[in-house]
């Protein structure tokens, strides 16, 4: 096998593992909102007030799904809808304190889910994940630029 080869194999291999371990992360995460709904809050939480069109280019849903969401999410408390500043024709949409505690919250009960499954590992086994952590991370802003290029993501209230 040539060293192109070992690569793609040990690309795909990580590739399905890391894919795993996210869709088995998802599938734990509570039920008390849809996935569109916790996606929009995580978004909201990390690139600050958007527009509802850019929430739903970002979340894969249409302009008027996204109204509907934003609607009962500001009903619930989570969001809330303000002027844009440098646009007075503009609203954005923006966490409410009580949304931001519920990403972090949340955030952290996946944090804690892994962190209890690493403690099971070796000792070994946990200095090959931290060897690994630079590396992770580097996918991690690799796939949020990918995120960006695939929606048209111009920034906050762009």
């Amino acid at each position: 096998m040539s060293r192109r080869d070992a690569a793609h194999r040990a690309s795909d291999a990580i590739g399905a593992a890391l894919y795993g371990l996210a869709t088995r992360a998802v599938r734990r995460l509570p039920r008390d909102m849809s996935l569109t709904s916790a996606a929009t809050l995580a978004t909201l939480d990390k690139t600050g007030p958007r527009r509802i069109t850019d929430l739903a280019v970002a979340e894969g849903v249409t302009q008027p799904a996204m109204t509907v969401l934003v609607r009962v999410m500001e009903e619930s408390g989570l969001v809330e809808r303000k002027g844009d500043p440098s646009d007075k024709r503009v609203t954005l949409v923006c966490l409410t304190e009580a949304g931001a505690s519920y990403v972090r919250t949340r955030r952290q009960a996946g944090v804690d889910a892994y962190a209890r499954l690493i403690d099971e590992l070796t000792d070994d086994e946990v200095e090959a994940l931290a060897a690994a952590l630079p590396a992770l991370l580097r996918l991690a802003e690799l796939e949020s630029h990918a995120d960006r290029s695939r929606t048209g993501d111009r920034g906050p209230g762009a």
